[in-house]
């Protein structure tokens, strides 16, 4: 049912079923039921290099989607993520129409304390939605969380493995030349490490629909002093390469 509110972005409809829904374009389905996303395209360019790695197929439409397969061990399904909640979080819920149930994300992000080194690793604890489409999957909130239980298989699978990492909350936005200095000293105040622009829709896509899903987003660009600092982070080709590695063994606890 619809609720009307002052502001259309509040007016959340709790019905499972929309006029077009992804099940509409989810024929064939996959034949696994795990995906890893990463927003790194030269490490899709080394495994593809490698052998590591196949074409499985591509999601026709205006913006076509390129899906790869891990050749060795198990059966695992790799993409590259597209920029934003809409792009990235529409396309997560037609993976998961097409049979997707554990989906490991890897990207990298702003960050907001300038103690974040490059490469240091962010498991995702939530994020604050400060964009659009979360809204349109599950009721507004401040922050919507990730699951506790993923998490934990999560940082439990790092701990044993020796990765280090830290815990906590990503900063949504939809607009990246909007990050003003008021909206960044607030977001960090509110617990924000890193600013980036997928987490809160694609959390919010996984709770809707009821998959795993969790998050590892690498410290890139600094925001946090007077001016901005690019810190050369997407030249980190052995931290991208080892992250996209280390996703598609996470999907094993989940």
């Amino acid at each position: 049912m619809l609720r009307q509110e002052a502001y259309p972005v509040l007016e959340f409809d709790d019905s499972p079923a929309a006029k077009l829904n992804p099940e509409n374009f989810a024929d064939p389905g996959f034949d696994t039921d795990r995906m890893v996303i990463t927003f790194f395209p030269e490490v899709i360019g080394k495994l593809l290099s490698q052998g590591a790695i196949a074409e499985e197929r591509v999601i026709p439409g205006e913006n076509p989607v390129t899906v790869y397969r891990f050749l060795d061990g198990p059966n695992t399904l790799l993409t590259l993520g597209q920029v934003g909640c809409p792009a990235c979080g529409g396309n997560l819920d037609l993976f998961h129409a097409m049979g997707i149930r554990k989906v490991l994300f890897c990207g990298g992000g702003g960050v907001l304390d300038r103690n974040i080194g490059v490469g240091e690793i962010l498991v995702v604890e939530g994020a604050i939605r400060d964009e659009g489409f979360s809204y349109q999957y599950v009721a507004p909130s401040r922050v919507i969380y990730t699951d506790a239980a993923v998490r934990e298989k999560i940082t439990a699978c790092l701990r044993e493995k020796g990765v280090p990492y830290l815990e906590g909350l990503v900063w949504t936005t939809d607009a990246i030349f909007r990050e003003t200095a008021d909206r960044i000293a607030l977001r960090k105040a509110e617990g924000a490490k890193i600013v980036e622009m997928e987490q809160a829709g694609c959390i919010a896509v996984a709770q809707c629909r009821g998959f795993a899903y969790g998050a590892l987003i690498y410290g890139g660009d600094d925001l946090s002093g007077e001016e901005w600092s690019g810190r050369a982070w997407r030249s980190r080709e052995g931290v991208r390469y080892d992250l996209v590695r280390l996703c598609r063994q996470l999907l094993d606890v989940l």
